[in-house]
């Protein structure tokens, strides 16, 4: 064996590094020193995170089963950002008493499911993308139930498991079919073996693996374990769950549909994902405007955002996946600005109803003024960063020219207002109705604060600086993404 082969996953090496000081501060460190894990682990993957960004070589490795390039290098870039947001909110919630004892474990899974998303970001065979789905996967159940005296949190671990495995099976039967078919489970075989060829069960299979990766990605029909598990699971794992599991997903996805089944079957699966973007788009804003629950709120907001997500995958071109990995950096700033106030009240007070929301800007005008962005955010309202990802993920779309695009996109843009709508309520309870305060004033934790603070600096600046788009763009529209692209144009 070449060893040499490693030097082509830097971020994997490295994030593994991480994964064992973290593991040795637990486990040697005298008891008194373990208050400091929590920052000891967000330090050391704040400073992996910046050495992320230094440029990986491309290629491939291990027999062409994984693969290195500047968009799998830029995506997982992203997700660093998104994680270390994630473990700075979650420091002074990890030292609570009640999280304390397990506060090892909670970064420890929380960095071995990072590694799981790089291996589906980067695997070029089958094999490896289930490996890594499934090492993302497991230990979330674990994370899921990590406030184990609670029903709501038994509940929730019941129902991601449940839904883990049956999604696994159903994805698995259809790789099965591929596998049954072509004699291949690498990427590159697979797309020659399928070109021209017509075969029903082939198109079966593609069905089965698009409905296996959607429980994933929260889409409807596969949506109904969204709002209970993010309701009963910790707020920083449904933080989590809502961005970067997402994100991971997402970027997996459209190298699957568009690598693997691009040129023969692209007729196929866009009609599937025309009427799977339509259906999760409307349902999920419809039943946001029905909850209360500000985590079950932002579960189906979450469900509404995957389908404009896929937007980027229906282009399946250049503009596509920039749009989509832009479209993503931008939600992990917006959403992680939501959650951290929510996880902020809901550890000083207990309270996560909209109601209890009602004038929150005259006891708490900071953290009202960043869940006011965060919803600016994410319903798309100008000059905040959402409105700019939501621009560049239509025009994404429109750049095939087809007119069921048009049609996808005019759709996409009535969701839009009616997102608007329930995104506004939670604004309007928490400036107008200043009559009906029930959250006290209160001080936040410094490193509640900062998250709190990237974020808001994320969702006004991003949009606005426009080399982020850019950069992003001359990624998806190098060299080494060119063949990938290519297929599908045939």
């Amino acid at each position: 064996m070449d060893y040499s082969q490693f030097l082509m996953m830097p971020q994997e090496i490295g994030l593994l590094v991480v994964f064992l000081l973290v593991f040795l501060y637990d486990t040697f460190m005298p008891s008194k020193s373990h208050k400091g894990l929590p920052l000891f682990a967000t330090i050391v993957f704040g400073l992996f995170t910046i050495y992320s960004f230094l440029p990986v070589p491309d290629g491939s490795a291990f027999g062409d089963m994984f693969e290195s390039n500047k968009a799998t290098w830029a995506m997982k870039n992203i997700l660093n950002i998104g994680m270390f947001i994630v473990l700075l909110q979650s420091i002074k919630w990890t030292n609570s008493d009640f999280v304390a004892i397990r506060r090892g474990e909670f970064f420890e899974l929380m960095l071995l499911t990072l590694f799981g998303m790089y291996l589906m970001i980067s695997g070029r065979h089958f094999l490896v993308f289930v490996i890594g789905l499934e090492t993302a996967s497991l230990p979330l159940a674990t994370l899921v139930a990590f406030e184990k005296k609670y029903y709501e949190s038994h509940e929730a671990a019941a129902k991601y498991v449940l839904t883990a495995v049956f999604s696994s099976a159903i994805m698995l039967l259809g790789l099965s079919f591929v596998y049954g078919i072509t004699g291949t489970l690498y990427f590159n075989e697979i797309a020659s073996s399928v070109q021209g060829n017509k075969s029903l069960l082939l198109i079966v299979a593609l069905a089965f693996l698009i409905s296996g990766v959607g429980y994933k990605l929260s889409f409807v029909p596969f949506h109904l374990w969204t709002a209970d598990v993010y309701q009963g699971a910790p707020t920083m794992v449904t933080s989590y769950l809502s961005v970067i599991s997402k994100g991971s997903a997402a970027f997996a996805f459209f190298v699957i549909l568009v690598q693997v089944f691009g040129a023969a079957y692209a007729p196929v699966w866009e009609w599937m994902l025309y009427a799977v973007i339509v259906i999760t788009i409307t349902v999920g804003n419809l039943f946001a405007i029905r909850q209360r629950n500000l985590k079950r709120f932002l579960a189906f907001s979450s469900i509404s955002q995957a389908g404009y997500i896929m937007l980027g995958v229906i282009a399946a071109n250049a503009e596509g996946m920039a749009s989509m990995m832009y479209y993503i950096l931008v939600y992990i700033f917006s959403n992680l600005a939501a959650f951290g106030v929510i996880a902020v009240i809901e550890r000083k007070t207990g309270k996560v109803t909209t109601d209890d929301y009602n004038g929150l800007f005259k006891t708490n005008p900071w953290l009202a003024f960043v869940m006011m962005l965060a919803m600016f955010s994410l319903g798309g309202i100008p000059p905040f960063a959402g409105f700019f990802s939501k621009f560049f993920i239509f025009m994404g779309a429109c750049s095939t020219g087809s007119v069921a695009i048009y049609v996808l996109v005019f759709i996409a843009l009535v969701n839009t207002i009616i997102s608007l709508y329930y995104y506004l309520l939670v604004v309007k309870a928490m400036f107008i109705r200043q009559d009906e305060c029930v959250i006290p004033a209160f001080k936040s934790h410094w490193s509640e604060k900062a998250g709190l603070w990237i974020c808001s600096l994320g969702i006004i600046l991003i949009g606005i600086v426009s080399c982020i788009y850019t950069g992003i763009s001359n990624i998806t529209n190098s060299d080494a993404m060119s063949t990938m692209f290519s297929m599908i144009q045939q």
